[in-house]
Formats: C-alpha cells, sequence, structure tokens
C-alpha cells in the first residue's frame, strides 16, 4: 500500500451486465486476484451506485473484488427503476451474482444502505458469508427516517431550508410523501429538480467538514435521479422490512466475524444505530471514529475500513 489510506487505483480485470428480474440489468466489475479470497462490496443510497474509489479498500494482491450496481443505480438499467426493486429482489440479486462469479462464500463490505442490505443479506444467507465490514449503520427504522427527513434539520437547518423551500408550503407537513409525489412522476421536468434537490440535501451533509464537489457529485443527473428515486422509495416503506428486523435476526449471523466503523459526528447515520447493532451483536468489534461524519473517505474512516480488511486477510477474524 502507498502513503495514502486507500490502496492505488485499479481497473476491474472484467466488467459487464448481468440481466436478473422483471427488465433490470446489473452492471458488475471484478477486480484483484482471480483467485483471491472473494470480496463483496455493496454501495449506499440506496441508489448511489459504485465510485471508481470503492475499489481501492482492498489489496487487489489478496482479494477478489466483487462490486456491482445496485437496481436502478449507476450503471445498471433502468436507471431510477422503483418498480420491482425491494430489499427481497436485491437479496436475490447478490445470489444471483455469486452464482455468476462461481463463488462459494464471501466477505460482505458496505456502508450505510449498503450496510443495511449487508445485514439483510447475511441474514437471509449467513452460510454465504464469510464475515461482515459494516460502515455508518443504517437499520432502517422509522425513527432513522424520520431523522434524515426532519431530524438532520438540526445540525444543518441551512440545507434543510432549501430542502423544504423545494415543496410548497401546504405540502411541507410530510415532505417525504411530498417528494415522492413528484420523484415518482413520469414528467422530468417534475421528477427531476426533485431528485436534484434530494441528492444536494444528503450530499450537503455527508462530511463532518461539508465538501462542495460531495454535493456536485450527488447533483449530476446519473447519481441524482437513481439516489432520490430509491432512497424515497425504500424509505417511504421502511425498507421493505418489518421495523427493526435487522436487529430481531441478528442472532443468526453472530457467530460471524464482524467490525463496524462508525464516525462520531455522522449526521446522516448517528451513531445511536451503530450502538444499537453493536449491543445486539457484543462479539462485533465497533471502532468510533472521534473525527469523522457520515463519508467513506473521511481520512479515520478509510483509514479503519482499509485496517478491518487487513485485518481479516490475515487471521479471517477481528479482534
Amino acid at each position: 500500500m502507498t502513503g495514502t489510506t486507500l490502496f492505488p487505483p485499479i481497473e476491474p480485470a472484467r466488467s459487464g451486465m448481468l440481466p436478473v428480474s422483471h427488465g433490470h440489468t446489473l452492471y458488475w466489475e471484478e477486480c484483484g486476484n482471480p483467485q483471491g479470497v472473494p470480496v463483496l462490496f455493496l454501495h449506499g443510497g440506496p441508489g448511489a451506485g459504485l465510485s471508481t474509489d470503492h475499489r481501492r479498500f482492498f489489496d487487489p494482491a489478496y482479494y477478489r473484488i466483487v462490486l456491482f450496481d445496485q437496481r436502478g443505480a449507476g450503471k445498471s438499467t433502468p436507471l431510477g427503476e422503483y418498480q420491482h426493486n425491494t430489499t427481497d429482489f436485491l437479496i436475490e440479486d447478490i445470489e444471483v451474482l455469486r452464482h455468476f462469479f462461481g463463488i462459494d462464500q464471501w466477505l460482505v463490505f458496505g456502508g450505510s444502505w449498503g450496510s443495511t442490505l449487508a445485514l439483510a443479506y447475511g441474514e437471509a444467507y449467513p452460510a454465504n458469508c464469510l464475515g461482515f465490514i459494516l460502515r455508518g449503520i443504517f437499520l432502517c427504522t422509522a425513527a432513522e427516517v424520520d431523522w434524515f427527513i426532519n431530524g438532520m434539520k438540526g445540525f444543518f437547518p441551512e440545507v434543510y431550508a432549501e430542502f423544504a423551500a423545494a415543496i410548497p408550503e401546504d405540502e411541507r407537513h410530510d415532505l417525504l410523501q411530498a417528494y415522492c409525489r413528484r420523484l415518482f412522476s413520469d414528467d422530468p421536468a417534475v421528477y427531476m429538480p426533485a431528485a436534484k434537490s434530494w441528492s444536494r440535501y444528503e450530499g450537503s451533509c455527508l462530511f463532518l467538514a461539508p465538501q462542495a464537489s460531495a454535493v456536485e457529485a450527488f447533483e449530476t443527473p446519473e447519481v441524482s435521479l437513481g439516489l432520490g428515486r430509491l432512497e424515497a422509495h425504500y424509505m417511504l416503506h421502511g425498507g421493505f422490512m418489518q421495523e427493526d428486523q435487522l436487529i430481531s435476526n441478528v442472532d443468526k449471523i453472530r457467530h460471524l466475524p464482524a467490525v463496524i466503523v462508525q464516525g462520531r459526528y455522522d449526521v446522516i447515520c448517528p451513531p445511536v444505530s451503530a450502538y444499537r447493532l453493536q449491543q445486539a451483536w457484543p462479539e462485533a468489534v465497533m471502532h468510533m471514529i472521534p473525527d469523522a461524519g457520515h463519508a467513506a473517505l473521511e481520512p479515520g474512516t478509510a483509514q479503519a475500513l482499509v485496517a478491518a480488511t487487513e485485518q481479516f486477510k490475515r487471521n479471517k477474524k477481528f479482534n
């Protein structure tokens, strides 16, 4: 590894499009050592898609790194499609990918919504998982959804004011429903401004010290449509899970090694969710990063994530 926290940039050894059910097609990448220990990267959002930095948390000489854009996200098609897009569909897509790659078991790495999906997948298919590296825990409970829509204004009042201002005053009593009415429209003149506003709201709250480049990236059409539509879709339906399902079913994966990396000042996914998960899963190791917000590329967070992949490489468990 170089002097930077992440491993050097790497190009995919191969990539492609994989048809799944109901007209969805997934973009996938495979990087690193084709004979290495498999690791699955699950991106956030839902709907945020991949970036080239996501390949760089793993030693490419050791890991067989599999990444993909989830339904409706990134390079997967159709972009922003929320029909036939639920947590159960995403879980089954992961299994389709696992069989496609001929993988028996893999380490599962996910942050934010990626942590939600990692837990849901692991609890559905624990025998297919080697362990978990989870960041910025989001359990998709009603309280967390309400916090995202209404609670972040306590820390980012000016950002929230702009988010609310995109909605007529007589609809602001329920911003999630108001945004959904626009995001699920068939008219680009209606759904694109709403998607851009939603994504700008999240991008402005990602880092401990907000970064204009993050906001600009989130506002691009290819990110904002997937992110805005699919986040609203999943939040509206409670992640298509029973309330607190991920905590209730954690015993199914407690025997597997896990590390949790959480930013102390994560406003998007506050530390209480990571704390609740670790209390339910005391065998999991939690690293609370004292000077980090939500983003995976906060320096302390990125360092802890790379350290976790390196530790798993050494001894297949986390201490």
